[in-house]
């Protein structure tokens, strides 16, 4: 048997990424839209470096630093929302920092929804 200077399954078994936990610095999201009348979208947003197909990951991901990854810390912006109900639920998974991400809400609207999220869900 051939000395393999790299093993790849060794290799990740090594790595955090491998055994299911985030690495201290990452800062990655899959964000899902799904709304009423049935249209879906879902976009990828990583922190630290910004990069990812969220259209405004700049300010999505100082949205989140702001508030330390936490989506119920994210302070509502003033926005002139219609009274429209046409339901939009919203999911988020990933990792922030080392910790887990796992977040879901339904908003009455597309607009509350970007409002409430200061454009984390504005996509």
């Amino acid at each position: 048997m051939a000395f393999l200077p790299f093993e790849p399954i060794t290799a990740c078994a090594l790595t955090l990424a491998c055994l299911g936990a985030p690495a201290p610095g990452d800062a990655s999201l899959t964000l899902t839209q799904h709304e009423s009348s049935g249209a879906a979208a879902i976009v990828t947003l990583h922190c630290d470096p910004v990069s990812g197909t969220h259209p405004d990951a700049d300010r999505a991901c100082a949205t989140l630093s702001d508030a330390g990854g936490d989506f119920a810390r994210i302070e509502s912006e003033d926005a002139a929302c219609t009274l429209e109900y046409a339901p939009i639920e919203v999911h988020a998974r990933g990792n922030w920092h080392g910790k887990r991400v796992e977040y879901a809400t339904t908003y009455p609207n597309r607009c509350v929804a970007v409002a409430e999220s200061r454009g984390v869900f504005g996509f």
